[in-house]
């Protein structure tokens, strides 16, 4: 069987809109699912620890970032708004609560001694920072 031989190769000039085309679809694609996203939240940086316990009480948790805010059920509180929330847990609640307090890193610890004495006198015995568990990196398995 024979094939005609009337092929020649393409000298001509390549249209350019089907890759242009293409090219903003990958641009759309990366800034969807890139970090210029806007995670909702407030960023706090725990300090780490290792070997710690955990707490078997039920608790309160409030968050301090590194300005110095207070965070309660993720709403910004100031600090008499805080310790009316904090008193209406404790009455709501029998059992003795532990106060878990998320301090930033960078947070004064002035916050921390504070919490600590308005939880003392809404009848918080026990207050806990919350720490991190260090990033250890995992060791690659070995081959046999």
């Amino acid at each position: 069987m024979r094939f005609p031989h009337n092929t020649r190769i393409f000298r001509g000039q390549l249209d350019a809109a089907p890759f242009v085309g293409v090219f903003f679809l990958l641009v759309i694609f990366l800034l969807l699912n890139s970090a210029l996203v806007f995670a909702p939240g407030v960023p706090i940086r725990l300090p780490e620890g290792s070997n710690l316990p955990g707490l078997d009480r039920p608790s309160l948790t409030v968050a301090v970032d590194q300005s110095g805010n207070y965070y309660f059920n993720n709403q910004l509180c100031d600090e008499a708004r805080l310790k009316e929330r904090l008193q209406a847990a404790v009455e709501h609640n029998r059992q003795p609560l532990v106060l878990l307090l998320k301090m930033d890193k960078a947070a004064s610890m002035d916050a921390f001694v504070r919490l600590s004495l308005l939880a003392r006198s809404l009848g918080i015995r026990e207050v806990f920072e919350a720490i991190q568990p260090p990033v250890v990196p995992v060791p690659a398995r070995a081959r046999p």
